[in-house]
């Protein structure tokens, strides 16, 4: 019997290629989509942008991605434009030719330091997607202040198979008239390659590290995570410990990632892994014309190192690392350290004075009902379940007088695979829930300024497989996926700004095999997303998409929002990506 770690794996492997059905009638929609299309459609907004006008550098034009090279361009500031912007927005657009191609990973660099991460739309036999991504860049005004070397990099296989060509264009658009101390005074990236690439980790061992020797008057610094599982970890959310993994036909090796922040080898932050799953998993009918969240513009996870500043500050060498704990080959990691400098003083310094995140390793602990009846058959739950709450504490002399910075979180992690297999039936249904609760408070005398901070990373995945008398089979899989965040910030007591984000997908479709293991085709394919941002200033932002058979079948926007419509203030960031302007000088 074919199961889920051979069919799910193997159609994505095997660069499934299937024609979508159907030329329903086109109707215009909101937003540059068009009913009945089966182009990319996403409710995702974009990033909004300040009044005024505007610069652009282009990084790349039209370039096309049809082998494993990298794409070198050339980047200066824009001329005439100050070097100090409100805002810095890189503009992204690609498309792949229609053919059999896997989803691809897509990287963009300057500097060695990542502008842009995400994975590519598949296309199909009868269609070319396009799309469109946009990332803020703000807080990286201080590298784009200089000239400087960066790389695309979209590894690409384009043979005789694998037919699709994949073409990309890059800007940035900069809107003139920030001030000074209102992004980091400088970024550093993690990682040897001096223009940028990603770097492979295999185990929970392996690290992605840099020994920096910063300027002596850090008083803020935060390190901005990417951690995207690749190979053998694509799949790791369906993972089961290795005691298991026979009897239930699964990879092994358990289903808990998380990603683990080091100062000099001791424990400082902790990140958690998104469970993406790209265009090609699983069953790609599933994200046609709808991928899963955030699948083709992952958003990076902010690590508040500040508790390390006066650390930091010291004037001596530190190494700063990376690990994913759960690791099992591999995950692809990339990291960049935001340091905000106190203007004041020519020497910052301090230290911690307490870390309760040291001792306490990452271990899951897992538990089993699964027991096998008299006549062979399987069923029962592996459950994996992690909660760690700590707090990191220290202190930095700055020009204003002693800091304190608390950094204070529950990380947890909820999972449960019910299994129920026997002679004609495997069915895996895993409920997932990945969550961060944090809270950053900067103390100088009476003042205290708070960041609060809630993230959730809900799956739920069903995979059912049944096989027939005649032996034919289908294989039916359902795919709730979110992105929740709800953030506050607080001066002396007093709420200042506050947001919420609630980002959902959900998709199903059923695939059919005739008796040989030959594709004959899927029914009842189908896709939601439901996009809301809110803030306590007045932004609102409300979108939505369904897709039936592939085609975009329905579009709303502004639904709960006042007078029906999207508004967003132009300093906000809809899309959950952080901002350490948040976080104000004491």
């Amino acid at each position: 019997m074919t199961q889920i770690g051979m069919l799910g794996r193997g159609l994505c492997g095997l660069g499934l290629v299937v024609v979508l059905s159907g030329t329903a009638q086109a109707a215009p929609a909101a937003a540059g989509f068009t009913i009945g299309s089966p182009n990319v459609a996403v409710a995702d907004p974009a990033v909004p942008r300040p009044p005024g006008r505007a610069c652009t550098v282009e990084l790349f034009n039209d370039v096309s991605f049809d082998d494993f090279g990298t794409r070198p361009y050339s980047y200066a500031p824009p001329a005439g434009c100050g070097t100090h912007w409100k805002k810095v927005v890189l503009e992204a657009d690609f498309s792949v030719t229609a053919g059999r191609q896997y989803d691809r990973t897509a990287t963009l660099w300057l500097g060695g330091v990542n502008l842009y991460f995400g994975t590519t739309q598949e296309p199909s036999a009868a269609v070319s997607p396009q799309w469109h991504v946009e990332r803020d860049l703000t807080d990286y005004s201080a590298l784009l202040r200089q000239a400087g070397q960066g790389q695309a990099i979209i590894g690409n296989l384009v043979n005789s198979t694998y037919t699709g060509v994949i073409h990309g264009s890059a800007r940035l658009v900069f809107y003139p008239g920030g001030g000074q101390g209102d992004v980091p005074d400088a970024v550093y990236p993690l990682g040897a390659d001096p223009v940028g690439n990603t770097t492979v980790l295999n185990s929970g061992s392996d690290q992605l590290a840099r020994t920096l020797t910063l300027p002596r008057n850090v008083e803020r610094a935060y390190l901005d995570v990417f951690t995207q599982s690749q190979g053998g970890d694509e799949f790791w959310y369906t993972c089961v410990p290795d005691a298991y993994a026979a009897q239930t036909f699964e990879c092994g090796g358990g289903n808990f990632r998380e990603a683990e922040v080091s100062i000099d080898g001791q424990p400082a932050g902790v990140a958690p892994v998104m469970p993406w799953i790209y265009t090609g998993g699983i069953d790609p009918y599933l994200w046609r014309p709808t991928p899963g969240v955030r699948t083709l513009n992952f958003t990076p996870y902010r690590v508040d190192l500040t508790p390390f500043a006066g650390l930091l500050s010291d004037g001596a060498p530190h190494q700063v690392a990376l690990s994913v704990a759960g690791a099992q080959g591999y995950f692809s990691a990339t990291a960049a350290l935001l340091v905000y400098r106190d203007p004041q003083a020519a020497q910052v310094t301090g230290r911690i004075v307490r870390n309760t995140l040291a001792g306490q390793p990452p271990t899951p602990t897992i538990g089993s009902t699964l027991a096998t009846d008299a006549n062979g058959n399987l069923s029962g739950d592996i459950t994996t379940r992690l909660s760690r709450q700590f707090t990191i504490e220290g202190y930095a002399d700055t020009s204003r007088g002693r800091v304190r910075s608390t950094v204070t979180q529950t990380v947890g992690f909820d999972d449960t695979q019910s299994f129920l297999i026997d002679p004609s039936t495997y069915d895996q249904h895993s409920v997932q829930l990945t969550r961060v609760d944090s809270l950053s408070a900067r103390q100088r005398g009476p003042l205290v300024e708070t960041y609060t901070q809630h993230v959730r990373y809900p799956l739920d995945l069903d995979y059912r497989q049944v096989t027939a008398a005649d032996g034919s089979l289908s294989a039916a899989t359902t795919v709730r996926q979110g992105q929740e965040s709800d953030t506050a910030r607080g001066l002396a007591g007093i709420p200042l700004y506050s947001t919420r984000l609630s980002n959902q997908v959900e998709a199903a479709d059923t695939l059919q095999f005739d008796a040989s293991g030959a594709f004959t085709g899927h029914t009842g394919q189908q896709n939601t997303q439901h996009y809301r941002f809110e803030d306590n200033l007045g932004s609102c932002y409300e979108a939505s998409v369904a897709s039936t058979g592939g085609l975009l079948s329905g579009y709303t926007q502004g639904q709960g929002c006042p007078a029906g419509r999207n508004r967003l203030s132009w300093f906000s960031r809809p899309d959950g990506s952080p901002d350490s302007r948040e976080h104000a000088p004491l």
